[in-house]
């Protein structure tokens, strides 16, 4: 087991957005996120489950030269749901 908060392995990964595969079920995802927000149970378990149990307090640093942090994971995850990169890591 990986220490709580920190991201998921590469296969980890793979098995997490294995159901995101198909562009329809990503949306479907990233409006839950935008409908509900990270307050919602069901998107808090999903980014508990990407990050070992724990969402990771802010703020999130990553390696995209134009965004070097974010100030909290949900704003992470929203990024990644508009660009549409769903495998991206910090």
């Amino acid at each position: 087991a990986q220490e709580p908060g920190t991201p998921l392995s590469d296969q980890e990964y793979h098995q997490f957005f294995k159901f995101l595969r198909i562009t329809i079920q990503a949306r479907t995802a990233c409006q839950l996120r935008e409908l509900y927000g990270c307050k919602n149970s069901l998107v808090q378990r999903l980014d508990e489950y990407e990050n070992h149990g724990v969402i990771p307090s802010g703020p999130i640093c990553s390696e995209l030269p134009e965004n070097p942090f974010f100030h909290n994971f949900c704003t992470f995850s929203l990024y990644r749901c508009i660009m549409k990169q769903y495998f991206l890591k910090v």
